[in-house]
């Protein structure tokens, strides 16, 4: 028993000593931005979006309910960019280069075409799908299950499975993608 009581007294000593060094460095930390404290960087969200504000009436404002929801407050702890093509998808591209020279955090796509676009503009920034019918048929995704890059989201797969005495079509459910953190 004494060799056990030893090992737990030298693992007391090894926890104590360091949170001794953790402290002495949060305090060190604390010490030298007193004086020169930095702005936390608040994320920006750029959303993109093929059709106008009017047809986006109802997406947008539960799009900022969500946020709001998670503890997000626009102009407060996060920043929504939003870019409307106005039904013109030639001018998604230059909409999505405009995002990223912004520097946003994330693009948010509404649609197949509004995906292409940003998916163009940028390999690195992280691209959230609100809606495909085939990702992979698209390229967006390698696979549903391991869909790799950039690009998450979400996945409206209808495969047609017909039934041998109706000849009726049957719907699957939403596939949803993995989720990655953003922030």
């Amino acid at each position: 028993m004494s060799t056990g009581n030893r090992q737990q007294a030298r693992g007391n000593s090894k926890t104590i000593k360091l949170f001794g060094l953790v402290l002495y460095a949060m305090l060190f930390a604390l010490c030298a931005t007193a004086s020169a404290q930095q702005a936390q960087k608040v994320p920006r969200i750029g959303f993109l979006v093929a059709s106008n504000a009017a047809a986006s009436t109802a997406r947008i404002p539960a799009f900022r309910d969500g946020l709001r929801e998670l503890g997000y407050v626009e102009g407060k702890n996060i920043i929504l960019d939003i870019r409307y093509a106005d039904g013109k998808l030639d001018r998604l591209p230059a909409l999505a280069a405009e995002l990223v020279a912004t520097n946003v955090d994330v693009i948010v796509t509404a649609g197949p075409a509004d995906t292409r676009a940003a998916r163009k503009a940028t390999r690195s920034i992280p691209i959230v799908m609100t809606f495909d019918n085939d990702p992979v048929g698209n390229a967006f995704a390698a696979s549903l299950a391991h869909p790799g890059g950039n690009i998450t989201g979400l996945s409206t797969q209808a495969p047609r499975t017909e039934r041998k005495t109706t000849g009726a079509f049957e719907r699957s459910n939403t596939e949803t993608f993995p989720r990655r953190g953003l922030w």
